[in-house]
Order: structure tokens, then C-alpha cells, then sequence
């Protein structure tokens, strides 16, 4: 019972207690209460419990008794820390107990060898186990037995074998009560799914298997361990991190398991050190390396070492020392069949490359490369990674570009099979280093467009193929719903004064479930989406340029394609760049009011500063034709117009070439059909909305109480044209939550993905509409960056705050060029010249971008 009805054993145990029983029976429950302080409880009072339990039993005279209690024991021992003692009590317990209870000890200690990590002792145990617990038709036993073995067999990275035998233990789960091992059971498909590198189908079955156990009221430690590989594999370190943290904190306040502890430190570990968090990464690992050595777990053990060489290295430490360390920990974790020794091997061959010791770095770096035929697809990656760090150590250019391609094809593989666009994007910074390692390669072959070919390669991959579109998923929606409703009260609330914590709680609840909804998406095909044709891009731009930067080694390279020719110019230092920016972005938000324009002049020199850090000798050479700019994710919010070089020009940005070609080449839809909607709580009111509906006709125009998100939705769904005027917030924590404000509350960019085919092209005539959040390899998630890949072809947007008063003119002039039939670069450069040549109006004119190609 308690593994069915925890709550219930635990009560039936103390009433069994508080009537004086029979050694034998008071046996029975001071088990029942040790298992259930075990699991869920106090590991001391679990321990307690066990002991007499086990005197009991001596005292009752039964040997099987006394043999299934000290196994129950063995397991909490080990649980503490104490190992030997723990394994000596089953010895004791496999010498008590015979046939059936010999059987039940036998899969114990099993369960007590892969805590351990020594699965060739717990493959042993299971095997002997097994037949004897089916002979005695024990369905429940024999179906732990059957998920522990599958178990094992994932350590070993036996996928097949595993998926064999948890299908063969749910079977057996369906015909019992068991709902704390069912829900074991759901946890455990979850992680032989997230082997497979279905990380998807892991989300959703560890999310099934949370809600089991919350209806159980049972903590899920093991279940946090298994949820932090998962996000860690999907791009999400920071979120692992937290889920870690989290979980130690709990388990430290009820006295929790110390190997539990040890495992979720481990985890913690890996994700701070996948976040760019190194200290904190040695921090966590040392402690791990310590309480696992103390509980005698070699292979946990090892694991937490090669994090721990892997952080040092992060913070810059190369020695001889790490060399060999690394190598030991590869040796080990090789002896013990762990997938990891690869990434072993290539970390020591890295040391020994950074010390120019080619001998050692060719003999690790071959033995990493093994891993790149078979495997999971970030084991294949970790193989392909090494080659082509083999292949440049050779000096063979064509080897290190073709390693890269091989490697980032399986990438490419594992990446469709996401559908959220944000699992997408997160998952491309496993690619990194095969993407730098590919550019430096091609720069150093002195051909331009094969730098452009790779700079495309892995640039906004997460626009080249068409998303997943969400099911039609009633709990999704009705979460959607229910976030609009939520924060619209705690908006109204905060207005008023009022304090709004139960209010942002269920926000928070609410923005939960619907980014793990979305993530559970499954992809489309296999497949890279798109490949930059070079002939095609120089034959579509006509006498326009267009600029690409790329960055090496901290150096922004423009690589300039228009005239049949792609050439390649050295601009300045990305760092200074990126500083320089962020000074414009703040002289842009003093521009904004009244009274800033003293600071024009030093706005006006910072965009002359960028011009040279970010185009150097290139901006000479941009001919009189239309440019089109595709800035690396780091520069997304570099307000283009300022410089001086392109504030006269025809301007458009794109994340990539690629999606600028696709913009081109996306056909308006049938019928011309306008669009325009104006958002509560503008300072103007919207004041361009009435005005531009008098212009174009009969075009809908929501407004008002009519503004509501999902009449505005179905409206813009297959739109020519739209307009929005609405505040827009833009979510660095969450991009994907970023909003525009309509009467019912915000329209998310969630929302936006589940549209058939956005707005052709879409004004947005609000703040932080052009901001996003860089992610991944050089990935942006945002607003504009949900629309494009829907169907828009342009998009007109703000990357800073704005004076709303000034953003009227500017629309009005922005409709006009669109009315005479140019594009919404060409309407957006006329629109800035028709405005007044003050401070206020200028800023707002350079803040706006055109992006796309419509």
C-alpha cells in the first residue's frame, strides 16, 4: 500500500502501532513507516524506524521477515551515505531469506548497485531475480524488476533493450493498483524518451508523471534529476539550474535522502556550467565530488569530476595537470560504459591543443571522434566536434568544414523534431563551436562567400523552416485566456493601488503551463530548413547591397554582397559595438521627452562611432541602391537609421539572408483586406487609427471594447496590411510572453504563433515591439521574429521607447508611402524626411525599423 496509497499506509501503519500488536505485525509497520521516511520523509527517523523493524523481526522468529526488513534497511543506509554498512546489510538479508523473499533482497540490492552505479552488479541481481518473482506470479515485483533492468539498461545507453522492458512493466502496472510505481513507471518512459532525443515526448510524460505524484502528495527528487537533463538538452541550463537549487532547498528542510542530494547537486552542476556560470559550477561539482566519493559511487563519482575539469577549464585554467585528469576521468568513465566518455576525451584533447601538445590532443581527439557515427544525437555531435578539431590541428580546411557539416546536419535532425520555436532556438548553441570553428576555417580559405555560406548556416535557423502550429488544444487555450483575464486584473489592480501577489502568483501559474504546453510540441520532418543559394541572393538584390556581419573571434567582419561580388571588410571589436548601443539607446529614450534635445549631438557621434566599429571601410562602398543589414543577434537593437551612412537610404534589417529571400518571395494574400486596431491607455489614444481608416475606406478597425485579443486574431489572421497601436511590453526573462496590450489584456507572442498566416505586412506603432532576446548559436525570440517565419513578409517596429505624440506624424507619413504603392523600407525612409527636424521627431524616426523585404 504504500506505493499505492502513501498517505493511507502511513496512517493504517500507526493505527496498526497504537493497538500493541505482535512483534511480527509490529514488524510490518515500523517497515511500512521506514519506507515511507525513506521516500518521502526524514532519512533519520526512516532509519530509526528500519531498526526496530528489524529487531522485531529477529524477536518474531522469521527469517524472511527479517530478511525483506534488513533489505528495506540496505536501501536507506545507502540512501545516508553509509554504503558499506548498507551493502553488508544485504548480505545478511540475501543469506536469511530464500526463494520468493530471496528474490524481492535480490532486486533491492539490484536497485542499491545502480544508485551506486555499478550496473554490471545490478544487471546481475535483476537477472537472478526476475524468473524466481515471475514463477511466484508476483505482478507487482516482477514489474519493479522490469522498469529497474530498463532502467539500467539506458545508464548503458541499451535504448532498444530498456523501451523492451518498460513496455513490458506498464503491462504488468495496468493490472494493479500501484499508482506511486505507475507513476515511476510514466517517469521512467519519460527519460528512455529523452534518450531517443525525443526531448518533446520527455517533457510531456515527466509533466504527466509530476501530476501523478501530486495527486500521491509524494515529493519528486528523482523526478527533478531527470526534468534537469531534459532542460539542460533543450538549450534551458538556466531553468535546470533553478529546478535544482530548488529541489536541494527542499530536501535539506525534511532531512532527504544524501544520495538524492548528491545527484541533484551533480545536476546543478552541469546546468550552471552550460549557463556560462563556471564558479558556481566548481562550486556545486566539488561538493558532489566529495559526497559521492563518500558514499562510495565510483560512477556518479567520475561524472561529477569531468564537470568539474570542464568548469576549470571555463574559467581559463589549461595545465598538464587537466590534461590528465581528463584523461583519467575519459578511462573511467569508458571502463564503466558511460556515453560520456566521449565528451571526455574531446575535453582533454582541447587542453592539450590550447598547450600545443598535438601528440596527446590527436590521440584524445581520436578517440572522441568515435562517437560520431552512433549514439544520441549530442553524443554524435560531441564526435563530429572532435574531428573537426583533429582536421584543423592537421591543417586540412576541407576536413574541418566538412566535420562541421556532418555534425551540424544531425543538429539540424534533432532540431526539427522540436515544434516550440523557443526549444528551437535554445537548441542551436549546442552547434556553436562546430558554427565558429566553420567560419574561422572559411575566413582563413580567403573566399567570401563561402564565409557568407557558413555565417547563413547558423544564423536565425529558427526562421528557415515554418513552425509547428499548436494542436487544438482546448486546455491550451483556455490557459491563454486565463493568463489575459489574470494580468488584466493585476494591471487594473496595480493602477489602483492595490496590492497584487495572489494576482501575480497565478500569473506566474498560469505562464507555467502554457511554455510547458508549448514545449511538448512535436516537429515537422527532419531537416535543416533552407541553404543559402550566394548566386541567387546577388541575382535578387539588383543594385541594392546587402551587409552581413559576421563575428570572429570577437571582431565584427562585413561581408557585403551586391554587384555580383561578395567582398569582405574588418570593421571594429563586437564588445565595443554592443557598448556603444546601448550608449544610443539610452540618448534615444532622452530623446523621447521634452527637454533631451541637448543630448542630439552625442546620439549623432555614437552613430558615427557604430558606423565605423560596425561597417569600417564597407560603408564607402554601399552604392546608391537599397540596403538591406543582417546583424548578428548581440546588435539586434542597433537603431540602423542613425547611422550616417544608411540614414538617407532605402533601409530594411533581416535576422538572415535566407529570410530576407523568403520574404521576397512570399506572395500577398487574395484580396487586399486592411486591418487596424487601437490598444486602451495610449497617451495619443491612436490617434493615427481614425485618420489612416478614412484613407483606405472599409478597412475593420477595432477599437475600444471591440479590441479584444481573439476577435483581434481572427481579424489579422490572412491580413494584407495591419496596424496596430497598442503599448507593447517587451520580456527579457520570458521573449515568447512579450505583449501588446488590448482590451481584455495582452496578446502574446504565443498567441501570434497560433495564427494560419499572419499579416502581410505589420505596423506596430508602439514601443519595445523590435526588441528580442538572444538566445542559442545567434538566435532572436521575439515579436517580429514569431511573425516572419507566419507568413509576414515586413514588418515595421520600434527597438526603443518613443514620444508618443511624434509616432503620429511619422504613421500618418508611413500609410502615405504605402498608399502610393512603395515598400515599407521606402515609405519609412520618406516618412522620416517628412518629418519635423527636431530632437523628438528625429529620435522616433531613427527607433523605428523596416524589417523583411515586403
Amino acid at each position: 500500500m504504500v506505493f499505492a496509497a502513501p498517505g493511507e499506509a502511513l496512517a493504517r501503519a500507526q493505527e496498526v502501532l497504537g493497538d500493541g500488536p505482535p512483534p511480527l505485525h509490529a514488524s510490518v509497520a515500523h517497515q511500512v513507516i521506514g519506507i515511507w521516511q525513506r521516500d518521502f520523509g526524514d532519512l533519520r527517523l526512516a532509519l530509526r524506524h528500519l531498526r526496530r523493524a528489524r529487531d522485531l523481526a529477529a524477536r518474531a522468529e522469521s527469517a524472511d521477515r527479517e530478511a525483506d526488513v534488513l533489505a528495506t534497511l540496505g536501501v536507506a543506509l545507502v540512501h545516508a551515505g553509509r554504503t558499506r554498512h548498507g551493502l553488508a546489510a544485504f548480505e545478511r538479508g540475501v543469506a536469511r531469506g530464500t526463494g520468493h523473499t530471496r528474490a524481492r533482497v535480490l532486486y533491492r540490492r539490484a536497485y542499491v548497485w545502480w544508485v551506486l552505479g555499478r550496473h554490471r552488479e545490478a544487471l546481475d541481481d535483476v537477472r537472478r531475480a526476475i524468473p524466481v518473482l515471475r514463477q511466484a506470479d508476483d505482478v507487482i515485483w516482477t514489474a519493479r524488476a522490469l522498469t529497474l533492468r530498463a532502467t539500467v539498461h539506458l545508464a548503458l545507453g541499451a535504448v532498444e533493450r530498456a523501451d523492451a522492458d518498460f513496455a513490458a512493466a506498464e503491462a504488468l502496472w495496468d493490472t494493479t493498483g500501484q499508482e506511486h510505481d505507475k507513476a515511476d513507471a510514466v517517469e521512467s518512459r519519460g527519460l528512455a524518451a529523452f534518450r531517443r532525443g525525443d526531448i518533446p515526448a520527455a517533457l510531456r510524460l515527466l509533466d504527466e508523471a509530476e501530476e501523478r505524484y501530486a495527486k500521491l502528495g509524494t515529493p519528486t527528487f528523482m523526478l527533478s534529476i531527470r526534468r534537469c537533463e531534459v532542460l539542460m538538452a533543450a538549450g534551458l541550463a538556466p531553468e535546470a539550474l533553478t529546478e535544482a537549487d530548488t529541489a536541494i532547498a527542499a530536501l535539506d528542510r525534511i532531512g532527504g535522502q544524501s544520495t538524492r542530494k548528491a545527484e541533484l547537486l551533480l545536476a546543478a552542476a552541469r546546468a550552471a556550467r552550460l549557463a556560462d556560470d563556471p564558479h558556481t559550477a566548481i562550486a556545486r561539482a566539488a561538493v558532489a565530488v566529495r559526497l559521492f566519493a563518500g558514499q562510495r559511487r565510483a560512477w556518479w563519482e567520475t561524472h561529477a569530476r569531468l564537470v568539474l575539469i570542464e568548469a576549470r577549464v571555463a574559467i581559463g585554467r589549461r595545465s598538464g595537470r587537466l590534461v590528465a585528469d581528463a584523461a583519467v576521468v575519459a578511462g573511467r568513465l569508458a571502463s564503466f560504459g558511460s556515453p560520456a566518455a566521449a565528451e571526455a576525451s574531446l575535453l582533454a584533447g582541447r587542453i592539450a591543443l590550447a598547450l600545443n601538445w598535438t601528440a596527446d590532443a590527436e590521440r584524445h581527439l581520436a578517440s572522441a571522434a568515435r562517437s560520431r557515427h552512433a549514439g544520441p544525437p549530442l553524443a554524435r555531435m560531441t564526435g563530429w566536434a572532435a574531428q573537426a578539431l583533429r582536421a584543423r590541428a592537421a591543417g586540412s580546411g576541407r576536413g574541418v568544414l566538412e566535420a562541421c557539416r556532418r555534425g551540424l546536419d544531425v543538429l539540424d535532425d534533432h532540431r526539427m523534431t522540436l515544434g516550440a520555436s523557443e526549444l528551437r532556438a535554445r537548441a542551436t548553441a549546442q552547434g556553436a563551436e562546430l558554427a565558429a570553428l566553420a567560419q574561422q576555417a572559411s575566413l582563413a580559405s580567403g573566399e567570401p562567400r563561402r564565409l557568407l555560406v557558413w555565417s547563413e548556416r547558423w544564423r536565425a535557423t529558427v526562421l528557415s523552416a515554418p513552425p509547428t502550429r499548436p494542436p487544438a488544444d482546448p486546455a491550451l487555450v483556455s490557459a491563454l485566456t486565463a493568463f489575459r483575464e489574470i494580468a488584466a486584473r493585476a494591471e487594473a489592480a496595480r493602477r489602483d493601488g492595490h496590492p497584487v501577489p495572489a494576482l501575480e502568483r497565478e500569473r506566474r501559474r498560469l505562464e507555467r503551463e502554457i511554455r510547458s504546453r508549448t514545449l511538448r510540441l512535436r516537429g515537422g520532418a527532419p531537416g535543416g530548413g533552407d541553404r543559402l543559394d550566394p548566386g541567387a541572393l546577388l541575382e535578387r538584390l539588383g543594385d541594392g547591397r546587402l551587409v552581413e556581419l559576421a563575428v570572429l573571434d570577437g571582431r565584427v567582419h562585413v561581408l557585403l554582397c551586391g554587384e555580383g561580388r561578395v567582398r569582405r571588410f574588418e570593421a571594429g571589436r563586437l564588445a565595443d559595438a554592443v557598448t556603444e548601443a546601448e550608449h544610443v539607446q539610452a540618448g534615444l529614450r532622452r530623446l523621447a521627452h521634452p527637454g533631451g534635445a541637448a543630448r542630439l549631438p552625442l546620439v549623432e557621434a555614437a552613430g558615427r562611432r557604430l558606423e565605423e566599429l560596425l561597417l569600417g571601410p564597407a560603408a564607402r562602398h554601399l552604392g546608391c541602391g537599397p540596403v538591406v543589414v543582417v546583424p548578428p543577434g548581440s546588435l539586434h537593437r542597433v537603431p540602423w537609421a542613425l547611422l550616417p551612412s544608411l540614414r538617407e537610404r532605402v533601409l530594411s534589417v533581416s535576422p538572415s539572408a535566407s529570410s530576407w529571400l523568403r520574404a521576397r518571395d512570399t506572395v500577398p494574400p487574395p484580396g487586399g483586406r486592411q486591418v487596424l486596431v487601437r490598444g486602451p491607455g495610449l497617451a495619443t489614444g491612436g490617434a493615427e487609427v481614425p485618420e489612416l481608416a478614412g484613407r483606405y475606406g472599409t478597412p475593420t478597425v477595432l477599437e475600444d471594447g471591440e479590441a479584444h485579443a481573439a476577435r483581434v486574431l481572427r481579424e489579422l489572421d490572412g491580413a494584407a496590411l495591419a496596424h496596430i497601436a497598442a503599448h507593447g511590453a517587451f520580456r527579457a526573462d520570458s521573449p515568447l510572453f512579450s505583449s501588446l496590450t488590448m482590451a481584455d489584456g495582452p496578446l502574446i507572442v504565443h498567441d501570434f504563433e497560433r495564427l494560419d498566416r499572419s499579416p502581410y505586412r505589420i505596423i506596430l506603432s508602439c514601443c519595445d515591439t523590435a526588441r528580442f532576446a538572444s538566445v542559442g548559436a545567434d538566435e532572436l525570440l521575439g515579436l517580429v521574429t514569431a511573425l516572419l517565419p507566419l507568413g509576414t513578409a515586413g514588418v515595421v517596429a520600434c527597438s526603443a521607447p518613443v514620444n508618443d505624440a511624434a509616432v503620429v506624424p511619422l504613421m500618418l507619413a508611413l500609410h502615405k508611402g504605402i498608399g502610393a504603392g512603395l515598400s515599407l523600407a521606402e515609405a519609412l525612409r520618406d516618412a522620416r524626411s517628412a518629418l519635423p527636424g527636431d530632437a523628438v521627431h528625429q529620435a522616433t524616426g531613427w527607433a523605428f525599423s523596416a524589417f523583411g523585404a515586403a
